[in-house]
């Protein structure tokens, strides 16, 4: 099995030839092609090809298949006594990559 784990705005996901990940939301538009550079680990078979900081020469190519946003999340602060309640929600973006090629 060939997969790498590639970084993406400060966070790390593990990419598999074929699959899809969600990453923090790229500027670019969906179905367009996007090369990943920054490889931090190689793996093919038994052949482990780990960085210092990133694989030199290696690059993962995707394609955007959308933009979305996540779950809402709560945020509620509360203090008794003092009739405070504070209550906030977020939706992060995202954009969901559908793996092509893992290159070396």
């Amino acid at each position: 099995m060939k997969y790498a784990i590639l970084e993406s705005g400060g966070k790390q996901y593990k990419a598999v030839e074929g699959g899809v990940i969600d990453v923090d939301l790229l500027p670019v538009k969906p179905g367009e092609r996007l090369k990943l550079d920054s490889v931090l680990l190689l793996v093919d078979g038994d052949n482990v090809t780990v960085g210092a900081p990133v694989v030199s020469g290696a690059s993962v190519s995707a394609k955007v298949v959308e933009h979305f946003k996540g779950e809402k999340t709560i945020n509620f602060t509360y203090s008794p006594k003092k009739r405070i309640r504070q209550k906030t929600g977020h939706r992060q973006s995202y954009t969901r990559l559908a793996i092509e090629t893992i290159e070396k």
